[in-house]
């Protein structure tokens, strides 16, 4: 079920790219951007990570955090590559994806399968949804969330 704004954020645990248990709730200080992204170091989800790693000067206190399906090793890889610098966590069983609905039926090139669609959502200090975008852009991630946090 879609989460839509001033929904209670769900809780999670899951490993980061470095072996690492991170939680939701390690960050309720502050507001978090959070995104689902389909597989690591592909087109998009490189367009969508690089993307908010430049734009963290503008994200103020906001902590970004990336969730895909892929396990660890692939999320280090990734983050060396493009020097990403924030969490890249490992949902390979879509456990979280589950929960936030960004697990679903998806389309490519005549082939129907179950993955992540690709979402961004804006939680603030309560761990409260301030923003959710689903089917979102690549491109329009970090104008979504900037617009967002202008709010």
């Amino acid at each position: 079920m879609p989460l839509k704004p001033g929904d209670k954020a769900p809780d999670f645990t899951l490993l980061d790219q470095h072996g690492d248990k991170v939680s939701l709730s390690d960050h309720e200080a502050s507001k978090v951007v959070l995104f689902f992204y389909p597989k690591a170091d592909t087109a998009g989800c490189t367009t969508q990570a690089c993307g908010l790693r430049d734009a963290r000067p503008d994200l103020g206190d906001a902590t970004v955090v990336g969730i895909s399906p892929d396990l660890p090793p692939q999320q280090a890889r990734f983050d060396e590559k493009f020097d990403l610098g924030y969490p890249l966590l490992s949902d390979p069983d879509h456990v979280v994806a589950d929960s936030y609905g960004t697990w679903g039926h998806k389309s490519m090139y005549g082939r129907s399968y179950q993955g992540i669609i690709r979402s961004a959502f804006l939680i603030d200090e309560q761990g409260t949804v301030a923003g959710a975008w689903y089917k979102v852009s690549p491109k329009d991630t970090v104008a979504k969330v900037r617009k967002a946090l202008q709010a």
